[in-house]
């Protein structure tokens, strides 16, 4: 398979699935899978997130790179990597993890805020960071720090949207995460897995427009 970095900032979109487990997850799953997104991440404080990540390691080998989302510590990480993580994702910077995710030649992009965060990220290991919370710091503050940091790859997450996203795109982010957005929880508990799919293709074909 490709290198994981490489996907990201090709395809843009990394989908988060929190709080959605069971079987409800794995059709969702499948359906973002069938829509073209390669890169899927579990949060850890969903309940039953070792045991989907396990299961979508064994089904999409070679299809998609499956992750851990919300891994704040060592133990977490350790944790995740055993189920099967192909990477790990913080809302948080513990260089302990970092650390981890390089002796385990996995990718690691812990959330960053400040622009001293962002390059102690960069300089403990990590080759992208996730700039969080987006919803809150908006496309100015991804603009601002990016003009004297645009070396270290960033990953943004919250508030990007089908209207938005051409925007952060156009601004240079690495890739997006895409939580409610994208695995809507009120659709997995309807059955309405055809209408995931096809959201799905619009954030793909977004993507692709403003790629071009």
């Amino acid at each position: 398979m490709m290198d994981l970095l490489k996907v990201i900032e090709s395809q843009k979109i990394v989908a988060i699935f929190r709080g959605v487990s069971g079987e409800g997850a794995d059709r969702g799953a499948e359906a973002l899978i069938r829509a073209g997104i390669q890169v899927l991440e579990v949060t850890m404080n969903t309940e039953g997130a070792l045991a989907s990540l396990s299961k979508w390691r064994e089904t999409y080998e070679g299809k998609a790179y499956l992750g851990a989302g919300t891994v704040l510590d060592l133990e977490m990480a350790k944790e995740a990597v055993a189920a099967g993580a192909q990477f790990l994702i913080s809302p948080n910077l513990d260089e302990e993890v970092v650390r981890y995710g390089l002796e385990q030649g996995i990718d690691v992009f812990p959330g960053v805020m400040t622009p001293t965060e962002i390059v102690r990220a960069w300089k403990a290991g990590a080759r992208a960071v996730k700039l969080f919370p987006m919803g809150s710091l908006g496309l100015q503050y991804l603009k601002d720090v990016r003009a004297p940091l645009d070396r270290i790859p960033m990953i943004v997450t919250g508030g990007v949207n089908l209207n938005n996203i051409a925007d952060f795109i156009k601004a240079g982010v690495a890739g997006v995460g895409l939580g409610s957005n994208l695995v809507d929880k009120k659709l997995i508990a309807e059955g309405k897995f055809d209408e995931i799919e096809a959201n799905a293709r619009k954030y793909v074909e977004a993507v692709a427009a403003a790629s071009r």
